[in-house]
Formats: structure tokens, C-alpha cells, sequence
């Protein structure tokens, strides 16, 4: 870094433009990075009750199976009025868990007791890899606690850890809901298959959170490095 401004001194440039540019580089990289890093609330598409079946800002989804699942959803919707929605982000808002998201989405997208009653909504943060489950008044009669929770421990769960098959774990959690909400009996989870250790194989998230930061720190090094010098070399270039 010495030897840089000794280079920038003998070539006469103006060294606060150059750090200002610098500056500048860095900041607008890092503001276009940050909506990749989290969603809440506000980060989601806004919600049409006829179209939004399945958002996935995660990636996670294929385009085919984001189809399916909407088009099951969409029949389930027809034949019975119970609705499904599955919501995959990449990463939480600080201070955010999955369980706070799915509440603030649930109350947003169904803002009383009457909208929500035909109401089930999932939602995977795939950083964590942590699910929740929400359901209205009415889906609560078909979808009781003990089948949400093995949805989300058994179903969800279990294809997640058998490595990350989002894919598998949205369409089997899709199929137990549309069998349990047309009033069919409820096929129960995938067979569990030499799964031995079934506690502990979801990420912390203070685990994430300290890999992330070193991410960071690490990026953040290389652009303080890399940056100045390549502002250098084209000042440089434009002054010969």
C-alpha cells in the first residue's frame, strides 16, 4: 500500500479523487450484494391470491416443480377451498427466524381470522435450513398439530437431510397436504432409510452467521486490495 502511493504521488494523481472513487466502487458493491443476503417481509413479491402459489427467492425450486406444486395448489383451491403456500427464502433478516417470518407473512398475506381459516403456508430458510408451518382455523381441523409438526420434522426434514433435496422435500410436504386437506387419510412421511443421527444435522445458525462474517471479512479484504490498484493502473492509463 506504501509503495501504491508513492506511485500515485510521482504520477502527480489526485489522491482524494482516487480514494473517493474507491469508495465509491465499494459501497455500490456492497449495496448490490445486500439484497441477496436476507429477506423479510417487505423483500417478497407482492401477493395475488390467484397467482402466488409458490415464491422462491432461494433458487431452491426448480421452474418445473414450482409448476407442479402451483397447479396441485391451484386444484386443491378449486375442489375444496383449502389453500397451500410454500415460501423458500435464502437467508433471514437479522434478529429473524423462520417461525417470526412465517407469522408476519401469514398476518400480511391473510389479515384476519376469516381470510386465513382455509389457510396453510410452509416456509424453508435454506441458510438454515429451519422450516415452519402455519394454518388457519378451519385447515387446523384437517391438518392437526401432531401431522404439521411431522410435515415438518419428517417430511421437510428428513429430504433436506439427506442433502438439501429442497425439490423432494416441497413436492412430498405438497402431497401430505393435498391427501390431509381433501379429507383423504395422510400418507405419512418418506421411509426413513439408515437415518442414524436425526438430531443436530440442520445448521446453527450462529454457525452460518460466523462463516458469513469471515465471507465477508475476507471479500472486504481482497476488494481494499484489488480495488485501489486497478483505480490506479486506469488512472494511470488515461494519464498516458
Amino acid at each position: 500500500m506504501k509503495q501504491y502511493l508513492i506511485l500515485i504521488k510521482k504520477k502527480g494523481l489526485n489522491f482524494s479523487k482516487v480514494t473517493a472513487s474507491t469508495l465509491l466502487l465499494v459501497l455500490t458493491l456492497c449495496f448490490v450484494a445486500a439484497p441477496a443476503i436476507a429477506t423479510g417481509l417487505f423483500d417478497l413479491p407482492d401477493f395475488d391470491a390467484n397467482k402466488v402459489w409458490v415464491v422462491d427467492t432461494a433458487d431452491a425450486i426448480s421452474g418445473a416443480n414450482q409448476g407442479k406444486l402451483a397447479k396441485t395448489f391451484k386444484d386443491l383451491a378449486s375442489e375444496t377451498g383449502q389453500e397451500v403456500r410454500m415460501v423458500a427464502i435464502r437467508r433471514l433478516d437479522y434478529g429473524e427466524t423462520v417461525d417470526t417470518l412465517a407469522d408476519e407473512i401469514f398476518k400480511d398475506w391473510y389479515p384476519n381470522a376469516e381470510a386465513r381459516a382455509n389457510q396453510t403456508l410452509i416456509v424453508l430458510d435454506t441458510l438454515t435450513n429451519n422450516a415452519a408451518i402455519r394454518t388457519g382455523e378451519s385447515a387446523q381441523g384437517l391438518v392437526n398439530t401432531e401431522i404439521a409438526q411431522s410435515i415438518i420434522d419428517e417430511t421437510v426434514g428428513y429430504n433436506i437431510r439427506k442433502g438439501n433435496k429442497y425439490n423432494q422435500a416441497f413436492l412430498d410436504a405438497g402431497d401430505r397436504l393435498v391427501a390431509v386437506l381433501s379429507g383423504q387419510e395422510d400418507p405419512g412421511p418418506p421411509a426413513i432409510e439408515d437415518e442414524i443421527q436425526t438430531e443436530g444435522t440442520f445448521t446453527k445458525a450462529e454457525d452460518t452467521d460466523q462463516g458469513s462474517a469471515t465471507v465477508w471479512i475476507v471479500g472486504f479484504l481482497i476488494f481494499a486490495t484489488v480495488i485501489p490498484m486497478a483505480t490506479y493502473y486506469w488512472y494511470v492509463g488515461f494519464g498516458s
